[in-house]
């Protein structure tokens, strides 16, 4: 897909996700705007528009899409296992805004595109046989997503509806990924998800090093740039609307990331102390890569090199955080 010179909002330009799809269009000649809200932008990207907004305000929303061919959505209020344990309401209400009024603005001012990150915790659990797109109505999302899940079940179905249930439709494209990694994630433990938190422990050195749960759950990892890659092949299909899983199609339990994760830094001495009374998720969570693929997309990625290259990019760019 061609996106020279196209106009192309990413909403929650300092994110994570954000910030490197904004590094890959950038590089692609798109004309980018970037909303921030709280946070600034996490490195400069060039040419870029950036504009500070609430997307929980109508009238903001409205301001984000002006003029836009392409939006993605990847503005929202995330959290890690034990917020999402604690208090599984805490974001609920602000996603639910942001996606409904990014929707009705987008459709409104006749973009001609547009793109939801999904998640894969909202599917119904399928212990350890890899979840199909199809799959994800099948039943509630695991009890401790039930909240996120349902609130990420309800955009999908905004999304499919204004691709295909009312007049002037806008073609929509629904992302779910795996765990993502990567440069520019979030390594604070109160958000930060298990291969960042790990990530930062072995770099930090800490003694004893403390791993959540028992080691055993099991996770599908893919590398942010495979992830930005096979974002962007969903996005360019021609289809009113999909919905697909973006994922490296292989299963990791922790131990086993924490293991490539040591090898890899050297931290040869490390006194390991697995706390299962620590909050965790589910035991397994696998991802179906079936329809990416036959879209052209597969991880290339493998999990000691993007392991490698977070490690390197962490311990250069790392800032004092809780």
């Amino acid at each position: 897909m061609d996106f020279t010179g196209k106009k192309v909002l990413i909403a929650g330009g300092a994110g994570f996700i954000g910030t490197n799809l904004a590094l890959a269009l950038a590089r692609r000649g798109a004309q980018l705007r970037l909303t921030i809200h709280e946070k600034p932008l996490q490195t400069t990207i060039p040419g870029a528009e950036v504009v500070t907004l609430d997307l929980r305000q109508p009238e903001h929303c409205a301001r984000a899409v002006e003029g836009v061919d392409y939006v993605f959505l990847c503005a929202a209020h995330t959290s890690g296992a034990a917020v999402i344990r604690t208090t599984p309401l805490v974001h609920i209400t602000p996603n639910v805004l942001i996606n409904t009024l990014m929707l009705e603005a987008a459709h409104r001012a006749r973009v001609a595109r547009f793109c939801f990150i999904s998640s894969g915790a909202a599917y119904p659990p399928t212990a350890d046989r890899p979840v199909r797109e199809d799959e994800m109505f099948d039943g509630d999302p695991h009890e401790v997503y039930f909240a996120a899940g349902w609130m990420k079940r309800y955009a999908e179905v905004l999304c499919r509806t204004y691709a295909e249930k009312i007049p002037n439709p806008m073609p929509t494209a629904v992302v779910r990924p795996s765990n993502v990694y990567g440069p520019y994630d979030k390594f604070d433990f109160a958000v930060s998800h298990v291969t960042a938190a790990l990530i930062r422990r072995v770099v930090e050195r800490h003694s004893p090093l403390e791993v959540w749960g028992n080691g055993q759950d099991i996770r599908d990892l893919v590398y942010v740039d495979d992830f930005i890659e096979g974002l962007l092949t969903a996005f360019a299909t021609d289809r009113p609307y999909i919905a697909v899983n973006i994922c490296a199609g292989a299963g990791h339990s922790v131990r086993e990331i924490l293991e490539k994760i040591l090898k890899v830094d050297g931290y040869d001495s490390a006194d390991i102390r697995y706390d299962p009374s620590r909050p965790s998720t589910i035991p397994v969570r696998l991802m179906d890569n079936t329809l990416a693929r036959e879209l052209g997309f597969v991880a290339r990625t493998s999990l000691e090199d993007g392991l490698r290259r977070t490690l390197e990019w962490y311990r250069n760019n790392r800032t004092t955080s809780p």
